[in-house]
């Protein structure tokens, strides 16, 4: 199990929208947590399994009142809240003023975050996909990025943010890996992109992405194309009523997840299976070893209409491994003190569950 964040480089991609998606159709346990240092979304666009809003006092806000006292990985759960159909959220801050409550204590949040990922104990074990908002040089939750498994950047499909998600992600390279060139598939956490983009024209475009990251040699690459698709989105934020399961955005999202375990599959392997992504977050540019040979990702999945990867696309660098026993599968039930509350994982077509941004 692992964190996996996900963040953008300028404007408004689609961070939320993505983070929530992905986390809805995970197929383990996910905990999302909201930890944009400008605020977060999901108080104010989600409801809670008793039928609320959210309280925005429990989540990231009631986490900075206790983490200076320390973080037990564990303790996570008492911050979490449950979305209609069971989607765990930890909800963000209200607004930018509230992070100065966590100045100094992003990297033990992100410590907390991975030790819940890789917690040998399955009732409360989880991973972690953490909505890390919009990523510039400034923002403190670089302290957290060294416990991540996979960073997942965001773009839109237009030049300018293309040409920006390129030099975010050879400068993220540069402070994670310590810029040697040739070594970032060894180094945690590895750095992929998801584009948004309108399926007729993304796998042109994700094709001239991933051969523009390929060359910068920083060891990212386009991991997944998600569909622009607005309706979609405004079913998946409950604004809109409609199949949210036939949506482009989550057969989209669907092929994502598929391919992110396809490629990061040694970082997302279930914890205790003996694979990398199982053991402790690595310092910044620590290298691992890389695993045996990739197997074809898992199925369930279906593509939008007109969408095909580009030559090369979802496909694991040499050296990914099978996936290990058990992996994909829901833990057991939730018991001990400090445990995940009971009830299925949300999907979508559940009803409204989940914010976008």
């Amino acid at each position: 199990m692992a964190l996996i964040a996900v963040a953008a480089d300028k404007g408004a991609p689609g961070v939320t929208t993505t983070a929530v998606a992905l986390a809805a159709l995970w197929p383990r346990r996910a905990l999302l947590a909201e930890i944009d240092p400008a605020g977060g979304d999901l108080v104010y666009r989600s409801v809670t399994e008793n039928g609320r809003p959210p309280d925005p006092t429990t989540g990231i806000l009631s986490l900075a009142a206790t983490a200076r006292r320390g973080v037990v990985a564990e303790q996570l759960w008492d911050h979490a809240q449950r979305l209609s159909g069971g989607l765990d959220v930890l909800v963000g801050l209200a607004n930018s003023d509230q992070a100065a409550g966590l100045t100094g204590q992003w990297g033990a949040l992100g410590r907390a975050f991975a030790e819940l990922a890789q917690s040998p104990h399955p009732e409360v074990a989880a991973d972690v996909l953490a909505d890390c908002g919009r990523l510039d040089a400034g923002s403190p939750v670089h302290a957290l990025l060294p416990h991540a498994s996979v960073l997942l950047l965001v773009t839109r499909s237009s030049p300018e943010q293309i040409a920006h998600v390129r030099d975010r992600a050879a400068a993220l390279h540069n402070k994670l890996h310590g810029g040697q060139r040739g070594t970032a598939q060894l180094a945690l956490p590895q750095i992929g992109v998801v584009l948004v983009a309108d399926p007729q024209r993304g796998e042109r475009v994700a094709t001239q992405v991933n051969e523009m990251l390929i060359a910068s040699g920083t060891g990212s690459r386009v991991v997944g194309l998600l569909a622009e698709d607005p309706v979609g989105a405004e079913q998946l934020a409950g604004r809109r009523r409609g199949r949210l399961d036939r949506s482009l955005l989550v057969r989209s999202a669907r092929r994502v997840v598929a391919d992110l375990h396809q490629v990061y599959r040694g970082e997302l392997a279930p914890s205790g299976s003996g694979a990398t992504g199982a053991q402790p977050a690595p310092p910044p540019g620590a290298q691992r070893p890389p695993a045996p040979q990739g197997a074809p990702p898992p199925a369930g999945y279906a593509p939008p209409p007109g969408y095909a990867p580009p030559p090369g696309y979802g496909q694991p660098p040499p050296g990914y491994g099978a996936p290990p026993p058990g992996q994909g599968q829901q833990p057991a039930g939730y018991g001990p003190p400090h445990a995940a509350p009971q009830g299925p994982p949300w999907r979508p077509g559940d009803g409204a569950a989940g914010g976008a941004g």
